[in-house]
């Protein structure tokens, strides 16, 4: 197969534009949502995971890729893989001193990531939204905003599948007169309220946007603010999810539950 991953056109124009931060924010930001392809020395054990590690000039490097196919391509034999989020990869080897070979010598995106960048992602990924509260008197179409941040929350809203009915980004004006931005999310998944409002503070983060530039509210589809945010908002689409078997989740699956390397 030859067809460009995300992951490939979010390496091409970060290496397009070296000196572009947003371009490399945003590769960043598809590491940590895709899911990668851990070569392992071994099967699994339960939860406990033994990567391949690979010592070259420029220090320790585990091995991963964005499709099953590349890693077969490049191991050119059977070898046990796990499959993982690259953002718990990124927590897994924080202050391991071990970095990431990444789609090595099977794709356009092939390279080395140092443990450095690793643990900067893993200590940007950490940070957590506030919660305050604020009396809204209007929802207004909102106006302003940067086309990096409109495309950095599309990109991540398509990965939040199942945990709300849709979003909408408005304009607000507040009872005390100040105004800003509010993505509001209608029919959210009970207890996905903390995912999703990391979601969209990450899409903030990775788009170079100041925090604080958005604030995130949860709405009934039934709740007459839903209709008002209908009404003004630019609506962004979440995916429905397939209906699948239920099966056991494989270590790296459950980003509370991260493997435990040996």
């Amino acid at each position: 197969m030859t067809d460009t991953t995300a992951l490939d056109s979010a390496h091409a124009a970060m290496e397009a534009n070296p000196q572009d931060d947003a371009a490399r924010l945003r590769f960043f930001e598809r590491l940590a949502d895709s899911e990668l392809f851990l070569m392992l020395t071994e099967e699994a054990q339960g939860e406990s995971i033994s990567p391949e590690l690979f010592d070259v000039a420029d220090g320790r490097f585990v091995l991963a890729f964005d499709r099953e196919d590349r890693l077969a391509r490049f191991a050119e034999r059977p070898v046990p893989y796990v499959a993982l989020s690259g953002r718990v990869l990124s927590s897994m080897l924080s202050g391991q001193g071990i970095g990431l070979g990444l789609n090595l010598e099977v794709a356009p995106s092939s390279m080395l990531i140092p443990a450095e960048a690793l643990g900067w992602l893993a200590s940007t990924l950490e940070h957590a939204p506030e919660e305050v509260q604020q009396r809204l008197a209007q929802f207004l179409p909102p106006v302003g905003l940067p086309e990096d941040l409109l495309k950095a929350l599309d990109a991540k809203l398509a990965t939040a599948v199942g945990l709300a009915e849709s979003a909408f980004l408005v304009g607000t004006k507040a009872e005390d007169g100040g105004s800003g931005h509010l993505l509001g999310f209608v029919g959210a998944v009970e207890g996905a309220e903390p995912a999703l409002a990391k979601a969209a503070s990450e899409a903030l983060t990775f788009s170079g946007i100041e925090a604080g530039a958005m604030d995130v509210g949860f709405f009934k589809p039934h709740d007459p603010a839903a209709a008002a945010l209908a009404r003004v908002g630019l609506r962004f689409e979440l995916p429905k999810p397939e209906r699948r078997v239920v099966e056991q989740v494989a270590p790296g699956r459950d980003p509370e539950k991260p493997p435990v390397l040996k």
